[in-house]
């Protein structure tokens, strides 16, 4: 028996800083990176690829690899690429991509960031259900990771 999950995951957080201090932490690549929990070759922009070995204990051996699909500074970003954690060796640039979109709006307390990760319909059936468990609890740490480093001085 398959179980039901959803096509896409939303989250979303009002972070206490500016539209522009948040853009960076997302676009930065470094920045993106102490946050996140990967180390990113490249830089991001509009068509960026950009590739980097995950940094989070006990996934370090795992790559993350991005395609930037939209780019509108202090507003969206969007990138393309391979949910859940993949396993060396599987050759998952066969396999489809969800899109992530960050979402920025200005509100009286500093910044509302949305995040949508959508295209978990596209995946094979053997892949959907780990990778949308996987990335539906990683994006609500991904959240409070940004909260924490945007709270910081810059």
């Amino acid at each position: 028996m398959e179980t039901a999950v959803s096509d896409r995951i939303e989250k979303q957080v009002v972070l206490r800083a500016v539209p522009a201090r948040v853009w960076r932490a997302l676009a930065d690549a470094q920045e993106f990176g102490s946050w996140f929990g990967v180390e990113l070759v490249g830089a991001f922009g509009p068509g960026a690829r950009l590739r980097g070995r995950v940094t989070h204990p006990g996934h370090e051996h795992i790559t993350m690899e991005l395609e930037v699909a939209q780019w509108e500074p202090e507003r969206l970003l969007a990138w393309r690429w391979y949910p859940g954690a993949p396993e060396p060796g599987h050759a998952y640039q066969e396999e489809a991509t969800t899109l992530v979109v960050f979402e920025l709006a200005s509100v009286p307390e500093g910044t509302l960031l949305k995040i949508t990760e959508s295209g978990f319909d596209q995946l094979s059936p053997e892949r959907r259900v780990a990778a949308y468990r996987e990335n539906e609890g990683g994006w609500e740490l991904q959240m409070q990771a940004i909260a924490r480093h945007v709270g910081q001085a810059s």
